[in-house]
């Protein structure tokens, strides 16, 4: 800066003034630009901590909503709206913005679909051949960040797509590249997003992985114990400030530091068919597992640094790939082998309850209730209480075609529900 005082004393006032306006407008400027810097940070900041939508509201099956109904009519809730062209698949859809999105196949070849509030289809485009070898169709459930869709087929083709147009950017063969194998109902995986690093299960030598969300690259790979993937969604969570990394392969769960990929713990969980499409829940320093065909679950107690677990306790609920729900320290879900549903004690592993009053199926919850979707097509509502099985609403699925697996998702009063070809839009509040 020009010193004015001693400037006065040399040349005439008006140049001086001239001068001093010159310094305030340049020391505008400075900050302007500053401002600008600042601000562009912050928005390069916020661009790469985007929150990415999830596979069960962030994998526990937990929605926030109020006001919802207590009770329906005996004919169910309403109906608000259906779409029937989604082809076969058993991807949940997901809720972005003010829009819908899901995958289906028609002809082998797999569609994402964008969908509006009133369920009018926005696009539907292809990204290439969708699994056709047994309950054919689309499998995992598309993640959306800001302008940007990851997904993963059932033939394991990890791809990062355009949200505006559904255009591909860049795609990763978990098999071809990664060294990962189809197993027997192909992959079934969402991917987990967090920060710019995509998590995902290609299975084999490079059991875990950890890819760079902008461009496909691995960061990572993690052996686990060298098995194939098992159709489970990683669950990631923080314990005491270290972030994990928790997911089944064949026969056993996996604890991996998120940020290195180094194993933390194993534990050995197999069942008949290596299936364990369930992600686990984390809830106070503790890890709760489970999957089906009778193999049943526990509860790991994790040691402070999160490097070893202790088993606390074990339970005979088995669900298969129907996932439970954790409200008010009680754990509530359904069976495989032991098709009962469940109210079990996080605490002791203790059952509250047990009910055959509706068949065997998917869990979710929101404002203190169960959303249960079994597999012969009921759609129902449980209060969720350790006192007893409180059925407050049931309604049959009749929209739509095949197997009745997906998980049902709500949104702002309305469960969004899809079965086969079709989305159906429930007014439950």
């Amino acid at each position: 800066m020009i010193n004015l005082e001693v400037l006065k004393k040399v040349v005439p006032g008006e140049t001086v003034n001239r001068i001093d306006k010159y310094e305030q407008l340049k020391d505008i400027t400075m900050k302007i630009k500053l401002l600008a810097a600042f601000f562009l940070t912050l928005l390069a900041l916020n661009s790469n901590a985007q929150e990415a939508t999830a596979w069960r509201n962030g994998t526990d099956g937990l929605y926030p909503a109020s006001g919802l109904l207590d009770a329906w009519p005996d004919a169910g809730p309403a109906v608000l709206w259906t779409f029937e062209e989604l082809g076969q698949g058993h991807s949940s859809p997901v809720v972005a913005g003010n829009y819908i999105y899901t995958a289906g196949m028609t002809d082998g070849t797999g569609y994402l679909f964008k969908l509006d509030m009133e369920g009018n289809l926005v696009y539907k485009k292809a990204y290439g051949p969708e699994y056709t070898e047994s309950f054919y169709g689309s499998r995992g459930t598309p993640v959306i960040v800001g302008d940007r869709i990851y997904f993963v087929s059932g033939y394991g083709k990890l791809m990062c797509m355009m949200e505006s147009t559904g255009e591909k950017i860049w795609e990763v063969d978990m098999v071809k590249d990664l060294g990962g194998s189809v197993i027997k109902w192909g992959y079934n995986e969402t991917p987990v997003v967090d920060g710019n690093i995509i998590y995902a299960t290609p299975g084999g030598k490079n059991s875990v992985v950890a890819i760079d969300r902008s461009n496909g690259k691995l960061l990572w790979s993690c052996p686990g114990k060298g098995e194939l993937s098992a159709y489970c969604t990683p669950l990631l969570f923080t314990h005491n400030g270290r972030k994990i990394l928790s997911t089944h392969t064949e026969s056993h769960l996996l604890g991996i530091d998120a940020t290195t990929g180094k194993v933390l713990w194993t534990h050995k969980h197999p069942n008949e068919w290596s299936v364990h499409a369930n992600t686990p829940i984390y809830y106070d320093g503790d890890l709760f597992f489970f999957s089906g065909y009778g193999q049943g679950g526990g509860k790991l107690m994790l040691n402070e640094d999160g490097t070893s677990v202790a088993l606390a306790w074990t339970t005979p609920f088995d669900s298969r790939m129907g996932g439970a729900v954790l409200v008010d320290g009680y754990i509530y879900g359904s069976g495989d082998n032991s098709r009962e549903w469940r109210c079990i004690n996080w605490q002791t592993g203790k059952d509250e309850w047990t009910s055959m009053e509706v068949g065997k199926g998917v869990t979710i919850s929101a404002d203190g209730k169960l959303f249960g979707y079994s597999d012969m097509g009921e759609l129902v509502l449980v209060r969720a209480t350790p006192v007893k099985f409180d059925l407050a609403g049931k309604t049959r699925v009749t929209i739509g075609s095949e197997q009745h697996w997906a998980h049902p998702v709500i949104h702002e009063g309305v469960l969004y529900l899809r079965h086969g070809k079709a989305l159906i839009a429930y007014q439950v509040k």
